[in-house]
C-alpha cells in the first residue's frame, strides 16, 4: 500500500486518509488503486461497520486529480495511460456511490474536481468552516467529470449549471445549503466525531447531528434567483446573451469569468448535465462521462489549459475553438458518441 493513501481500521471503522499534502492530496494512480482495494476488502468484513474518507495534514481535503500526469499522457502516449486512470477513478466513484456500508467524507478543506468525485457519492458529507468546494474544469479544458453530470444536474434551480460553467467555489455553509454537504461541523470537533464513529459505527446520523453547528448565512443563496434565470438555457450562447443583457454587477462579473473558460468545455458540460437527467442510474452517467473524457483528454484544450495553469502559470490559455460558435454540434456529437464495446466503461 502506498504512503499516498493511509489505510487503517479504528474500532468498527475503516479509515482512508489522503496523504499527499504538498499536492493538496490530489489523487494519483496509487491512491485510486489503494482506496478501491480497501473498500472491496471491507465490503464483506463483518468487523467494519462504516468507512470514513479524510485527509492527513495540510489544507486538503483533495484538490482534484493528477492533471500533470494526465497532460503528459495526452502529449506522450495518445491518452492511453490517462484513459486507464479515468476508467479506474470512475470505478472508485461508482463503488463509493453504491457501497452498502455508510461512508462519511470529511470535506475539511479544499475539495475540487476528483475530490468532489470521492465526496459527493458518500452517504454522509461533512463540511466545515474550511471547506472550499468547486468543479473548476472549464478553466483547464477538461469537463466536470467524476460523477459531476449526475450531482450537478440534480441541484436546486440551475445552480449545477452555474457551478459547472464558472468553476465558482462554495464554502461549507453554501455546500450545506446546496446539498453538497449533509452536515456542517466545526473542524475542532472532527477528531471527537471520528472517535465516536469508530466506537459506534451504527450511530453515524445521531453522532453527526449531535456535533452539527449552525452555519453562517450561505452567500450564494442571495444569487439563487439570478442564477436560475440567467442560466436557464442548455445553450451556452443563450446564457452568455442573458448575462450580457442583464446589466447587473453579478451578471457582469460572471460574464467576465466565463470569457476566460474553454468554450468547448462549457458546451460539453451543458450537454453532459442535460443528458444525465435522462439516464437511469449513476453507472449510466459514468459510461457517458468516460466517453467524453476519452475524447476531451486528447483534444487541444486540455493540454493547453493545464499548461496555462500549472506548467507555465501564465493563466492565458489559447482555446481551440476560441469561441462558443466554433464548438459545433457535430463536434459535440463526436465527443459524446459511444465507444467500441471493448472500450466502454463498466463498473466493478
Amino acid at each position: 500500500m502506498t504512503d499516498d493513501i493511509l489505510v487503517r481500521t479504528e474500532g468498527g471503522m475503516g479509515v482512508l486518509s489522503l496523504n499527499r499534502p504538498k499536492a493538496i492530496h490530489a489523487l494519483n494512480r496509487a491512491m485510486v488503486d489503494g482506496m478501491t482495494a480497501a473498500l472491496l476488502a471491507w465490503r464483506d468484513d463483518p468487523a467494519i461497520g462504516a468507512v470514513i474518507i479524510d485527509h492527513s495534514e495540510g489544507r486538503g481535503f483533495c484538490a482534484g486529480g493528477d492533471i500533470a500526469f494526465l497532460r503528459n499522457s495526452a502529449l506522450t502516449d495518445e491518452g492511453v495511460s490517462g484513459r486507464k486512470f479515468f476508467f479506474d477513478e470512475y470505478r472508485l466513484n461508482h463503488l463509493i456511490m453504491t457501497y452498502e456500508k455508510p461512508i462519511v467524507a470529511f470535506m475539511d478543506g479544499i475539495t475540487m474536481g476528483g475530490g468532489v468525485g470521492i465526496a459527493d457519492p458518500a452517504r454522509y458529507r461533512a463540511a466545515t468552516e474550511n471547506t472550499r468546494l468547486a468543479m473548476p474544469e472549464t478553466g483547464i479544458g477538461l469537463f466536470p467529470d467524476v460523477g459531476g453530470g449526475w450531482f450537478l444536474s440534480r441541484m436546486k434551480g440551475r445552480l449545477g449549471q452555474y457551478l459547472a460553467l464558472t468553476g465558482a467555489r462554495m464554502d461549507g455553509a453554501e455546500c450545506l445549503w446546496a446539498g453538497s454537504a449533509t452536515h456542517y461541523l466545526p473542524s475542532a470537533a472532527l477528531a471527537e466525531v471520528k472517535a465516536k464513529i469508530a466506537a459506534n459505527p451504527d450511530d453515524i446520523p445521531a453522532i453527526l447531528h449531535s456535533f452539527a453547528a449552525v452555519p453562517p448565512e450561505p452567500k450564494i443563496a442571495a444569487q439563487a434567483d439570478d442564477i436560475a434565470r440567467l442560466f436557464a438555457s442548455d445553450r451556452y450562447e443563450d446564457i452568455l446573451a442573458a448575462l450580457e443583457a442583464d446589466g447587473s454587477e453579478f451578471a457582469a462579473a460572471t460574464l467576465a469569468t466565463l470569457h476566460t473558460k474553454s468554450p468547448q468545455t462549457c458546451k460539453v458540460a451543458l450537454r453532459q448535465l442535460a443528458t444525465s437527467l435522462t439516464l437511469p442510474d449513476f453507472a449510466a452517467n459514468m459510461v457517458m462521462e468516460y466517453r467524453i473524457c476519452s475524447r476531451v483528454l486528447v483534444r487541444p484544450d486540455f493540454a493547453e489549459g493545464v499548461r496555462a495553469v500549472i506548467v507555465d502559470k501564465d493563466n492565458a490559455p489559447k482555446w481551440n475553438p476560441a469561441t462558443p460558435e466554433g464548438v459545433t454540434e457535430d463536434m459535440l456529437d463526436a465527443i459524446f458518441a459511444p465507444l467500441t464495446d471493448s472500450a466502454e466503461w463498466s463498473p466493478l
